[in-house]
């Protein structure tokens, strides 16, 4: 009798990977190298993933509102922060992911090459009659630190006039793909996933805040958050993040 209960439990119970699902809400930035952690996870536990890529801001907003994430992904502190301020993250899940770096581009056939970038940079008279394409620099993670960083060069109340602000980082990265933009401000990740432009100039580091990903598991995520928080401390993780151009800033745990 036993045997054919247990049969019958079987029968009716759906495969893990039914039953489990992550849900990460991350910053467009890593769409590209989430989407191959996401499938290695997937692979390796049975979990299935879902992502939704905004700007971190967006991302942050959504969740106050209700939306159903089990983890956030920030390119920034800031919207990290926010998200703890209001208490839509488990703090003790929180820890600090990645690192980037902020880049100039222009179109892969710019006859741009080489751009020296430092104090009393003329980012303005770069673009020329063109505008300089940027994430939106009063919310986004990108556009922050792309703002900082003109200030900190002197180089924002020239640059301010000629923006041509984007909802995220791979919009903005679109604008110059396109050519709609001559030059614009990225992430240096962001750059190189892209064949249509190239990296013609590197923002000093001491020009903006650290780039930094925090990540945590929000107030509501269920139990397998805790797994995919877990696979982000691997090796395997980390050799994925690395190979997009993401700097990684925890030791492996295996």
């Amino acid at each position: 009798m036993r045997f054919v209960v247990a049969i019958l439990l079987l029968a009716f119970a759906p495969p893990a990977s039914a039953q489990e699902m992550v849900t990460i809400f991350a910053a467009t930035s890593l769409k590209n190298a989430l989407d191959d952690v996401d499938a290695t996870f997937t692979k390796e536990t049975g979990i299935k993933t879902t992502a939704s890529y905004e700007a971190s801001s967006a991302l942050a907003k959504q969740i106050e509102a209700g939306a159903p994430a089990d983890v956030f992904i920030s390119a920034d502190l800031r919207w990290m922060d926010y998200a703890s301020e209001r208490r839509l993250i488990k703090p003790d899940t929180r820890f600090n992911l990645l690192g980037n770096k902020l880049v100039l581009i222009a179109p892969q056939e710019s006859k741009l090459d080489h751009v020296d970038i430092g104090r009393g940079f003329d980012i303005a008279k770069l673009a020329g009659d063109g505008r300089i394409a940027v994430a939106d620099v009063k919310a986004v993670p990108a556009g922050l630190y792309a703002k900082a960083a003109l200030e900190k060069l002197g180089a924002w109340t020239a640059a301010e006039p000629k923006l041509a602000q984007a909802e995220n980082v791979r919009a903005t990265l679109a604008f110059v793909a396109r050519g709609e933009t001559p030059i614009g401000i990225v992430y240096e990740t962001d750059a190189k996933i892209e064949p249509k432009v190239k990296i013609v100039g590197v923002f000093p580091d001491d020009s903006y805040p650290p780039v930094t990903y925090p990540v945590a598991a929000t107030a509501t995520a269920k139990d397998s958050a805790a797994r995919f928080l877990n696979f982000l401390h691997t090796s395997t993780a980390k050799a994925i993040f690395e190979r997009y151009g993401f700097s990684y800033l925890v030791k492996p745990n295996s």
